[in-house]
């Protein structure tokens, strides 16, 4: 058996549809900002600006498994063709969105976006997975994977240079408050306006992107796989519940992913506390995702030394110590404490995938929809950090601190995984 990273005759393959990875990565971290951006323009609360974190994710959990039974129909190419096509449309409909200046129509157009990220996660992953050994299979993704903060850094140097620093509602006076509030109307409205252009406008160059995308993966040939309907979804499904591995997996992706969107969406609140302007707090998140993708690349390296499964115990308890330090030190050393964390978190969801997945043969396509699924994690928890924020104090830390005890618990979760899958596959 070959056991090289990428076969030769999966090359062209792989690295088209390792670029899908930095295309989701992109629309995720443009979208993280803007809970603040949404926030300040709409005069709305932190819990009610999460909703954008709740649409973005919501749209994972209501289509992955409709994509895995399409793959299982037709193909995994005709998936990501359709995947394309619903991520551009949501991406264009930013466009009528701002027109309306109705936060409720850009919570839509994220809903429908996802829709398409749903698609291309479903398909990308299990996808990526395939083209070689099973040997190789988990560095495999890992390397793929390490494109998506490749994407995530353009977005948020977007959301930080062009985004946020053209707000005109997030500028401050001498005394470092905001303007914007103690406008009057006529003046905030016009303002609104410009600053719903901001924000639309990268995500329709992104929509027309993504088309073009479409079309050179439309004229390409792609290996035949995915095609599977000898596969009962039923039975599929009963296989995957029984397998114990599979079924913690998915739970652990889920805690994972709240973790990550909440340690890079509130950041930008983390640094507010601090009196740090949103572009520049950006900045700090930049240089985080930063890290993330240097760590990716050592935590490849690492697992042809170390055991998947201890590695990711490791890191997560390298991400318990540092949100520790985020949670009770009050000001700039906790705000890189913070930063910190992502270098621990650079692992952790192709490794939860790769294990996830390791067992379940066949069913691996409605394996990989579970596992997509299991992103809902990032609309749920992230309203309820905003809510926790919206508070001020807490036992006497700021509120925006303790509210980091969520995703704390989660690399807790995270740590146990990793340390019952290895003794349950060992």
């Amino acid at each position: 058996m070959n056991d090289s990273l990428v076969e030769k005759r999966y090359f062209v393959p792989f690295v088209l549809i390792t670029s899908l990875f930095a295309l989701w990565g992109f629309a995720n971290d443009i979208t993280n900002p803007m809970v603040a951006a949404f926030k300040t323009v709409m005069e709305i609360s932190n819990a009610k600006a999460s909703l954008v974190q709740f649409a973005f994710y919501g749209g994972y959990a209501t289509m992955a498994i409709p994509a895995a039974l399409f793959v299982q129909r037709f193909s995994y190419k005709k998936a990501i063709l359709l995947g394309l096509t619903l991520y551009a449309i949501g991406a264009l409909l930013f466009y009528p969105a701002a027109q309306f200046q109705a936060f409720g129509f850009f919570l839509a157009s994220l809903y429908v976006l996802t829709f398409g990220l749903a698609f291309l996660e479903t398909t990308a992953n299990p996808f990526i997975l395939s083209l070689g050994s099973e040997k190789t299979a988990t560095r495999r993704l890992n390397l793929a994977q390490a494109f998506n903060p490749m994407g995530s850094l353009l977005g948020m140097f977007v959301a930080s240079r062009i985004v946020l620093a053209a707000l005109e509602s997030d500028k401050r006076n001498a005394a470092g408050d905001l303007i914007f509030p103690s406008l009057d109307e006529a003046t905030k409205a016009a303002i609104k306006t410009n600053d719903l252009m901001v924000i639309r406008d990268p995500y329709v160059i992104l929509g027309l992107v993504v088309l073009l995308m479409f079309v050179v993966i439309a004229l390409v040939k792609m290996p035949p796989i995915g095609h599977s309907n000898n596969i009962h979804p039923i039975h599929s499904l009963k296989r995957l519940l029984a397998n114990k591995i599979y079924r913690e997996g998915v739970v652990t992706q889920m805690f994972y992913v709240a973790a990550q969107i909440m340690c890079w969406t509130f950041i930008i609140q983390y640094a507010d506390n601090l009196e740090i302007d949103k572009s520049t707090a950006q900045m700090y998140n930049i240089v985080a995702m930063s890290i993330f993708l240097g760590s990716r690349f050592i935590s490849t390296f690492l697992m042809k030394y170390v055991d998947s499964h201890r590695l990711l115990m490791i890191f997560a308890l390298g991400g318990v110590i540092t949100l520790l330090g985020t949670i009770f030190i009050v000001g700039q050393t906790g705000l890189y404490c913070l930063i910190a964390t992502s270098a621990f978190m650079s692992l952790m969801f192709p490794t939860i995938y790769g294990i996830a997945l390791a067992d379940v043969g066949e069913d691996a396509t409605l394996g990989a929809a579970g596992l997509v699924m299991a992103i809902v994690g990032g609309a749920i928890m992230p309203p309820l950090q905003g809510a926790i924020i919206d508070m001020g104090t807490v036992i006497g830390l700021p509120a925006v601190n303790f509210s980091f005890v969520l995703p704390l618990f989660c690399f807790v979760v995270i740590a146990v995984f990793g340390c019952r899958s290895k003794a349950v596959m060992s």
